[in-house]
């Protein structure tokens, strides 16, 4: 993963969202009795309150007798936002997240992880974590960075681009061009990456303007012990930057207005 560009703070990041989330081995009681106590630790960052029901697909095995299908278990997620609903905290007998949909800055977003991490693992004592991510969802917009009649291969590195870094592929005659990309990073931590054009929903609608999707997820899986799980997220951040950096050109690089991050 390249390691020469210099961490800057972009003043107009295309960032959708990013999200936080840590996996543990399943806590029943989270499933079995509302987090009121988890509530209250939270309430005044956090006073927004509802739940969704997940019902997940059934086992099925063969027996004997044929086909057996079980049903699983429904699992709630429990869903804790900020007053103007830029901060979201979901909770699940397996995991907890944190998202934001207006990314300040790094220093920033770890501070507000400290308030709720700290909540849950006092109340719910896991005993280790399987799994720690850091996801950044990026979607680009030319429209909104001036950048209307240029091409995505004028933006970001062919590796990410699939057959539109191809010369002579007409951009707009392109249905359909995905990348998807995992590889290890460094110390056990390893990093997915979607990457291409397509159209998102805004507000419940479908943007007509066509944006490039760059979807990178850093994780570390494996047995984490609770008391190391900061030192993993800090070194899963160092890699945010260059990863986005070493994808976009110099031309997407300056559009974005990078500042300092001193």
């Amino acid at each position: 993963m390249p390691s020469q560009y210099e961490r800057c703070i972009y003043a107009d990041n295309q960032l959708a969202d990013v999200i936080c989330q840590l996996r543990f081995p399943e806590i029943l009681t989270i499933n079995t009795i509302q987090p009121a106590a988890f509530q209250e630790e939270i309430r005044s960052e956090y006073p927004q309150y509802s739940t969704t029901t997940e019902l997940p697909p059934p086992n099925i095995s063969n027996t004997p007798d044929g086909l057996r299908v079980e049903r699983q278990p429904a699992t709630i997620n429990y869903c804790f936002a900020s007053a103007d609903g830029v901060w979201r905290i979901n909770l699940t007998s397996k995991f907890i997240s944190i998202a934001c949909s207006q990314y300040p800055r790094w220093e920033v977003f770890a501070k507000m992880l400290d308030k709720p991490l700290a909540a849950f693992i006092k109340i719910y004592k896991p005993a280790y974590f399987e799994r720690i991510g850091l996801r950044y969802l990026n979607f680009v917009s030319r429209k909104a960075l001036g950048l209307e009649n240029v091409p995505f291969s004028d933006l970001f590195d062919p590796a990410y681009l699939g057959i539109l870094g191809k010369e002579g592929i007409v951009e707009t005659a392109t249905m359909r061009c995905n990348v998807d990309i995992e590889m290890a990073i460094s110390n056990g931590c390893r990093v997915k990456i979607h990457s291409g054009p397509g159209m998102v929903k805004k507000n419940g609608q479908t943007d007509s303007e066509i944006k490039f999707i760059f979807d990178q997820d850093l994780f570390t899986a494996g047995r984490i012990a609770v008391t190391d799980s900061a030192e993993a997220l800090e070194h899963l951040h160092t890699h945010a930057y260059p990863t986005f950096r070493g994808a976009i050109t110099d031309l997407l690089h300056n559009a974005l207005i990078p500042e300092s991050a001193e």
